[in-house]
């Protein structure tokens, strides 16, 4: 990335790294203390009150709550949201790219709020599916890929609302930065991944079943709240080792792999992100059971992952997530409100 990790405004941010995160020991959700205490705040009239929400897949909701000078200001923003979740067959062996695309109107607006901003890592249904229903409902601002973008138009998505991004961009929104990093597909043991391509103009018609969704290209981002830890999304289990260096996130949301096509994927991973405090496996849970019920794993080594992460990174505490837990900023687990 152009910024090679440098904060955005001296004195704006802070950056929480090892101790201050809980670094020392990994942490599941059983496992989870909410009395361990959060990062120290910067001091100041801006810093957030920070909550995230795992809408599985590689999907988050982040709900930033304001504190100082901009006390009661709430803001969401959203990342990958595929929340409908219908059956494609891809975890029967029955995979039928003929599926058609749909989405549970009630079900998203239930999980995902009301977004300011979505984030959109690529095109593929489990990433954009719910997208459009959300950006027309809500008006949010869409940053994703051109591919995204042209997609989007041919929803009826308002071409004020998207904002087209390739890797490098810093984006303020006075509370929180959204920087973007170039990033890769995940590979399958083919060397391959489904629906590859990009689009440089709105389809004629608008996609109507998953295999109308190209890749279009794939991005990460790292999202850094006021006042608070900064966190990486990754939508796919690859990367652009050159842009993520110097990227150093305080929380790193991984996808998991689920073939070995890709070079010592975990180490060469962790160590370009500085082997952040706080790593949290995704993309490894059956993204066509619905939300109600709890995660299970696809087919995906998450085991392996985990143990990888454990001898690549001893000092990162990892927080293997579920869809019930609203986690803090420092991904340690919210007291429920009385």
């Amino acid at each position: 990335m152009n910024t090679n990790g440098r904060s955005i405004r001296p004195g704006r941010r802070v950056l929480l790294r090892g101790a201050a995160l809980g670094a020392a020991a990994p942490l599941t959700p059983a496992a989870a203390s909410a009395d361990s205490p959060a990062p120290a705040a910067r001091s100041g009239g801006g810093s957030s009150e920070v909550t995230y929400r795992w809408l599985g897949t590689s999907g988050w909701r982040v709900d930033l709550g304001a504190a100082g000078k901009r006390a009661g200001r709430h803001r969401t923003v959203l990342v990958d949201p595929y929340v409908t979740r219908f059956p494609t067959g891809l975890f029967s062996g029955a995979f039928d790219p003929a599926t058609r695309l749909r989405t549970d109107k009630p079900l998203v607006r239930r999980h995902a709020g009301t977004p300011e901003v979505i984030c959109v890592t690529h095109t593929h249904w489990d990433h954009l599916n719910d997208v459009p229903f959300l950006a027309r409902a809500t008006g949010a601002r869409v940053i994703g890929t051109e591919t995204t973008y042209h997609v989007l138009r041919s929803f009826g998505v308002d071409a004020a609302q998207l904002c087209v991004v390739k890797g490098g961009e810093v984006l303020d929104f006075d509370g929180y930065v959204v920087e973007v990093a170039s990033s890769r597909h995940s590979r399958n043991a083919a060397y391959s991944y489904f629906a590859p391509g990009t689009l440089n103009a709105p389809p004629a018609t608008a996609p109507r079943t998953v295999a109308d969704l190209p890749e279009g290209d794939t991005l990460a981002f790292k999202v850094t709240p006021d006042g608070a830890p900064s966190a990486l999304f990754m939508g796919a289990s690859d990367f652009d080792e050159r842009s993520f260096a110097g990227l150093a996130p305080d929380l790193a949301m991984i996808a998991v792999a689920s073939a070995e096509s890709t070079y010592r994927y975990v180490p060469r991973l962790l160590a370009a992100l500085g082997r952040p405090g706080v790593v949290v496996p995704v993309h490894w849970d059956d993204f066509e059971r619905p939300l109600s019920e709890p995660p299970r794993a696809d087919g995906t080594a998450l085991d392996d992952f985990v143990a990888r992460v454990r001898a690549a990174s001893p000092a990162s505490r990892l927080v293997v997530p579920d869809y019930e837990t609203a986690y803090g900023a420092d991904l340690r687990p919210r007291r429920p409100t009385p």
